[in-house]
């Protein structure tokens, strides 16, 4: 005898984003039943995972990550365009960390917090990359509890540590630029050591707090979350609980890393501009501007993207946007780096061209 679960004037809130349907789903026809399209079929997982509970709280124990919508052919396409960015984004960072450690002349500050970006990187996308691989081929688009809440934390301390470290190359290339002389005795090695570990370090302890916050939170059901990873908006608005804590925390942290690394950024790039324009020369005035035109373009790309996600509209086509930035900042952007910093950067792309012609 088939038992039937009733999902009856069912909301499903995603930030902004809601649905309302009433749809009968049966054991036996599971998600793919003819008589549901494609959205409620992915919801018809949710009886599953728990089963519904009259006026009760059910401890959730998975949750579902929607896949990018579109045909089965579009899946395995975007499986392979994924799979495809992920190689090329762990080799090139790989070898901007290769090149800088096996030759002498690129051993210098710039180019250590450069192989640390480079190694955020390959961690950033090993975060993303094999679970979307994952959604896109298997017909299970679940996640479990602890391993939702391990990514969260380590997309979210990659991103809080990323911004340290771009913050603190800036600084290095004010140095540089600005005070050439005093350079080398400001940026030592112990120095450059204290800041790239400093970035690293705040960037996890920074996001601990909202995550201990967030492991408080009981979740009832909805179970599915309206993006391609475990997001911290997405996620917390499946609580049942208050959240209006966590939110605070959220946004705080937001102020006290984007936009106060975005003020330090900024200033020093108008620092940095003003001393350019004063050089006399032309051709020094290039040779300094090149000197972090590389750098200046992944600040531009970062904040840009970072600044879009936190401005939310009410309309679902910009939940969607919010996924196609997302996509970009975190997989994209990510596997231009190595590609930015070797064609705008002379030292490196020197390097390259040795290192190729020996082989």
């Amino acid at each position: 005898m088939e038992e039937a679960y009733e999902i009856s004037n069912y909301s499903l809130q995603q930030g902004d984003w809601s649905l309302d349907f009433l749809a009968p789903i049966f054991l036996g026809k599971g998600d793919d039943s003819p008589h549901l399209p494609s959205s409620l079929r992915l919801q018809a997982q949710v009886h599953h995972l728990s089963p519904l509970v009259k006026g009760n709280q059910t401890n959730v124990k998975e949750f579902i990550l929607l896949r990018f919508p579109g045909s089965r052919y579009l899946q395995i396409s975007l499986f392979m365009i994924f799979f495809l960015i992920y190689l090329l984004t762990f080799t090139g960072n790989t070898a901007i960390i290769s090149l800088v450690w096996t030759h002498r002349c690129l051993r210098t500050p710039m180019y250590y917090f450069l192989c640390n970006l480079s190694f955020l990187e390959i961690w950033v996308t090993t975060v993303y990359i094999p679970k979307i691989l994952a959604n896109l081929m298997s017909q299970s688009k679940t996640i479990c509890f602890p391993s939702c809440l391990l990514q969260m934390y380590f997309v979210f301390s990659l991103g809080c540590t990323e911004f340290l470290l771009v913050a603190v190359m800036v600084y290095d290339c004010y140095l540089a630029i600005c005070h050439p002389l005093r350079y080398h005795s400001i940026m030592n090695n112990t120095l450059s050591t204290q800041l790239a570990l400093g970035s690293w370090v705040g960037g996890f302890l920074t996001i601990s707090v909202p995550m201990f916050l967030i492991t408080r939170l009981s979740f009832c059901g909805p179970t599915v979350i309206n993006h391609f990873f475990c997001d911290i908006g997405s996620w917390i608005a499946l609580s049942c609980t208050d959240i209006h804590l966590v939110e605070m925390v959220y946004i705080a942290l937001f102020f006290i890393v984007v936009l106060r690394s975005c003020a330090v950024t900024l200033g020093s790039y108008i620092y940095i501009i003003s001393t350019i324009m004063r050089i006399p020369s032309a051709q020094g005035q290039e040779k300094a501007f090149s000197s972090c035109s590389a750098h200046l373009t992944i600040v531009v790309m970062l904040y840009s993207c970072s600044i879009f996600l936190y401005i939310k509209s009410s309309k679902q086509s910009s939940l969607d946007m919010n996924k196609i930035v997302s996509v970009f900042n975190t997989i994209v952007t990510p596997l231009l780096n190595p590609f930015i910093y070797t064609l705008r950067n002379k030292d490196v792309k020197e390097v390259m061209i040795k290192a190729f012609s020996r082989i």
